[in-house]
């Protein structure tokens, strides 16, 4: 676990952040630019010095303690990636993967090393890059080679700033995820610090909200994408869900997609290619989501899901009413005009249809959780999957 409070003051910015980190998965940082992200982040990894506080991983005090403790950089064992990959120009890629690894002096540490270098660049699908030199990459391809040089250090924790930076729509896809593949199989953890909520939804297992320098509320990326009260720093106009689901079943006739959400509910959405009893993650947004007393007759949408309000929040100066809806014990926002909401009574407690369409979600909105065998992998990829009727 990481644990600091740390302080600094840089001119008339003041920060005072404090956070505990899990031992695993991914923690991000959120907020608009300028919050202090990037600098919580460099005080972590050694690089810049606060004025007081402490800093604490796995156990060991790095920042602080009854000594005024201080760890330098190269000796806290953190791999850091930042927005540009500053890769060495003049070593290939492989030169540039292997200059962070550790020292073989016998040949079971050569081994090793090989073994290692193996895993991180099959897992960030780099193989056909490992004899190009820096100017002949892409800037996607340039980021994962900055992962993979930062891991194959192994490092107690990766530090991500905004690695997203600067990349185009299909390269920041395509680095969100392998991404979002490490996060799954990798045994340490990674702060990973953005200013997108769309990064969010694809990466991160819990949500930690930067403000002026102070960390102003923490917890599980779900719990906290749903909490009305932060809907000032998360966003509204991005403001949605996340569900926890399992792949049911496919119909190929109609290329649709059924994921069990538990009690016996389900929803539709286009073919996915992914194996059934596949665990994913699902994005829903907050403006996609519609509200009905009674199922509705004779309307194209596919699914209707039974609900309960759990909040609403209707303010003055916005047409909107932002509500919490409790579905299979998952928490589900959707977003109304006021005037439905007065007119259809909607109110804490009343039992209400939830409407989804189907066209409104694709497979960016959809995370795969699990880690597939090589036959599912190439199951995902052929679409050979299970096929039954939804």
């Amino acid at each position: 676990m990481l644990d600091f409070h740390l302080c600094r003051t840089l001119g008339a910015f003041h920060l005072d952040a404090e956070l505990k980190v899990p031992a695993r998965g991914v923690t991000a940082l959120f907020g608009r630019s300028g919050s202090g992200k990037t600098s919580i982040l460099r005080m972590i990894a050694g690089l810049d010095r606060p004025d007081h506080g402490h800093l604490r991983l796995t156990g060991e005090c790095l920042i602080g303690g009854e000594h005024d403790h201080w760890v330098p950089a190269h000796r806290r064992n953190l791999g850091v990636v930042f927005q540009e990959p500053r890769l060495f120009p003049h070593y290939s890629v492989r030169g540039n993967l292997c200059y962070g690894m550790p020292l073989a002096l016998t040949r079971a540490q050569r081994q090793r090393n090989r073994a290692h270098l193996h895993e991180i660049v099959a897992l960030l699908g780099i193989e056909d890059l490992l004899t190009r030199m820096p100017g002949q990459l892409s800037g996607g391809e340039a980021r994962r080679v900055a992962i993979g040089r930062a891991l194959l250090s192994r490092p107690r924790m990766l530090l991500l700033d905004e690695p997203l930076t600067g990349l185009d729509g299909a390269r920041k896809q395509e680095l969100l995820h392998y991404i979002s593949r490490l996060a799954r199989e990798i045994e340490i953890p990674i702060l990973f610090v953005s200013h997108d909520t769309r990064e969010l939804f694809a990466v991160a297992d819990r949500l930690a909200l930067v403000d002026n320098g102070r960390i102003t509320a923490s917890g599980e990326i779900g719990d906290m994408l749903s909490r009305l009260d932060l809907a000032p720093q998360t966003g509204r106009f991005e403001a949605g869900s996340l569900l926890s689901a399992e792949v049911l079943s496919h119909d190929e006739t109609h290329q649709l997609t059924r994921l069990g959400l538990g009690a016996g509910l389900s929803l539709k959405l286009a073919r996915l290619a992914m194996p059934v009893g596949r665990r994913v993650r699902l994005r829903l947004r907050a403006r996609d989501v519609s509200i009905a007393l009674e199922t509705p007759l004779n309307t194209s949408l596919r699914n209707t899901l039974p609900a309960v309000i759990h909040e609403i929040e209707s303010e003055r100066g916005h047409a909107s009413a932002e509500l919490v809806l409790g579905i299979a014990g998952q928490r589900l926002r959707a977003r109304v005009d006021r005037l439905a909401c007065e007119e259809l009574g909607l109110k804490v407690g009343l039992g209400v249809k939830a409407l989804i369409s189907s066209v409104a979600l694709s497979g960016p909105d959809v995370i795969s959780l699990d880690v597939g065998d090589e036959a599912a992998q190439q199951d995902e990829a052929a679409g050979t999957s299970e096929t039954t009727s939804p």
